[in-house]
């Protein structure tokens, strides 16, 4: 008698859910994922930075008197800004150009920002269990990197004080485009930001400058900064969190 052999199983691609604002953050399960901390301008553009540039590790806090008591504890750079401006009391900025390797090499740098680091303590506190951040300047190799790992992602968009931004959703729409034949993608804020993304990759610049962020922002001069932090693959680095900071993954 002829039995029929078991199907293969075919293997189920793993999703990617886009989280918009750090708001929408406790929506979503994230303790099985991969969360994707994105701040575009400028905190992740900056921690890429100097991860690339030989920082030790970069220690991302969420208030500036723990930053101020961080840098006391390990001797590391403080640095840290509230809406674009040097926090008193602390040593440096929020500007990746403060970071070149003759300066941040075999450093610590402990930092806090409007943004970012709170929504990566955000995710903390909700249980996430592996952190990376990305930006342009590292897109290639957050890309590499999740596909690599092959499990759930949820791209985690700071946004501004909690709400919407352009900027970092185009990064989350970029990392999406080069991962949608290796995952699944059912998630409206996933479709948006690819959409997005594809509508404005060949003008990335020009787009990018009618948005409130780069508006407030250039307000405090800061334009080259804001043009590096789109500039793609300028600062390759994965920065993984691990034990209570980043570390450079590559």
């Amino acid at each position: 008698m002829y039995i029929c052999a078991p199907m293969a199983q075919k293997k189920s691609k793993p999703s990617i859910h886009t989280v918009l604002t750090p708001q929408l953050l406790d929506l979503y399960e994230i303790k099985d994922s991969i969360v994707v901390i994105i701040d575009v301008f400028r905190a992740t553009s900056t921690m890429a930075t100097a991860l690339y540039n030989g920082a030790r590790k970069i220690i991302p806090v969420d208030s500036p008197e723990l930053c101020i008591e961080m840098g006391k504890q390990t001797g590391g750079v403080t640095a840290g800004e509230r809406d674009g401006k040097i926090i008193p009391g602390l040593s440096y900025g929020n500007s990746p150009s403060e970071y070149p390797r003759s300066f941040i090499e075999n450093k610590i740098l402990v930092i806090t920002t409007t943004n970012g680091t709170k929504l990566l303590h955000m995710a903390l506190k909700q249980g996430a269990k592996d952190i990376i951040t990305g930006s342009f300047p590292n897109f290639s190799a957050v890309a590499n990197y999740l596909k690599e790992q092959g499990v759930p992602v949820i791209l985690a968009c700071s946004g501004w004080k909690n709400r919407f931004n352009i900027e970092d959703t185009l990064f989350a729409g970029a990392i999406i485009e080069a991962l949608k034949d290796d995952f699944t993608i059912h998630c409206d804020s996933s479709l948006m930001a690819n959409q997005l993304y594809c509508q404005h990759k060949d003008d990335l610049a020009q787009y990018i400058q009618t948005t409130t962020h780069w508006h407030r922002l250039a307000a405090y001069g800061l334009e080259q900064d804001m043009l590096y932090c789109i500039s793609i693959d300028s600062a390759p680095s994965i920065p993984i969190y691990k034990e209570g900071a980043l570390v450079n993954g590559l």
